[in-house]
């Protein structure tokens, strides 16, 4: 029993420190990797909370629990049925109770993950109305923005050098020279689609990961609720430089979004040069005072033309 009660205490040490680890999460770097972090990086759009009450409150008790099971009931057979506790063996095959327990007990956890799960789902594909539209563009290797509602065609944006990123102040890797510029606090209706093979725009921070498939346009959603500059990067092996496909969101004020956005307007067309004051309306004078030419000299100059 003594060493069961060991066995006990270390399992305690081990869930103390995954609690201590769980709440080290507050202090994670908003919108990319943090160093030794073990956890969801923390939200900054509703799904993203969505996400992390699932994983936190409802994912990580249950498989705690039956991991705690199992290891107790692992630890009861090492040490109770052992040989030299228990040396005569038990004679029955079968128990029926026993056997409906193990497999009705697993449905009905499967079940209630289930409907959280598929709320979840549900919750992605309930998108509220858009404020504004992004097309994105996977290609090898970088991304296509395209912002229809704005009438801003088609920039690319492409991964930093290392020295450009240090430069910028940028994680390299995940620093781009054209992020996506979205306004806090609007929903962005994201089309994804890809232009050569399979790509993956995905987005910690906004809990956001679509496929970017050749011939076909998903469609996903989100909503930053505050300003700040978030990474991601392509979550799908497509070719040899895969990994120089981060993806930058730089997320603006709308006062300051409606600035860029005018920034970005074609330049207007330079207007005609207009004539030398007076030229034109002595002109148009003079021909309507001119007298109509004689019709035998009409005549003759027809005759010519015939010639």
């Amino acid at each position: 029993m003594r060493g069961l009660r060991g066995a006990f205490a270390k399992v305690g040490l081990v869930a103390l420190g995954a609690m201590i680890s769980v709440q080290a999460h507050a202090g994670d770097l908003m919108g990319q990797p943090t160093p030794g972090a073990i956890g969801l990086q923390p939200a900054a759009s509703p799904m993203k909370y969505h996400a992390i009450w699932f994983h936190n409150y409802l994912l990580l008790p249950i498989i705690t629990a039956i991991t705690l099971f199992v290891l107790a009931l692992l630890l009861i057979i090492i040490f109770r049925f052992n040989a030299k506790a228990n040396p005569v063996p038990a004679k029955f095959a079968h128990n029926t109770a026993l056997e409906i327990a193990w497999t009705g007990i697993p449905v009905l956890v499967l079940l209630v993950i289930a409907v959280f799960s598929f709320q979840f789902l549900f919750d992605y594909h309930r998108m509220p109305k858009p404020d504004l539209t992004v097309k994105v563009v996977g290609y090898q290797w970088y991304w296509g923005y395209t912002y229809p509602d704005q009438k801003i065609d088609e920039y690319t944006s492409n991964v930093l050098s290392e020295s450009a990123a240090k430069a910028a102040g940028k994680p390299y890797l995940l620093g781009t020279d054209n992020p996506l510029v979205v306004p806090m606090g609007k929903n962005v209706r994201v089309l994804v689609t890809g232009a050569d093979v399979i790509h993956d725009w995905a987005m910690p921070a906004f809990g956001l990961k679509t496929d970017a498939v050749p011939g076909r346009t998903n469609e996903t959603w989100f909503n930053a609720d505050r300003v700040g500059t978030f990474y991601g990067e392509c979550d799908q092996l497509c070719g040899v430089n895969h990994d120089q496909m981060p993806i930058e969101i730089k997320v603006v004020s709308p006062a300051d979004f409606a600035a860029w956005v005018a920034s970005k307007a074609p330049a207007a067309a330079p207007a005609a040069a207009a004539p030398a004051s007076g030229a034109p309306a002595a002109a148009s004078a003079a021909a309507a005072a001119a007298p109509p030419p004689a019709p035998q000299k009409v005549a003759m100059n027809a005759a010519a033309t015939l010639r």
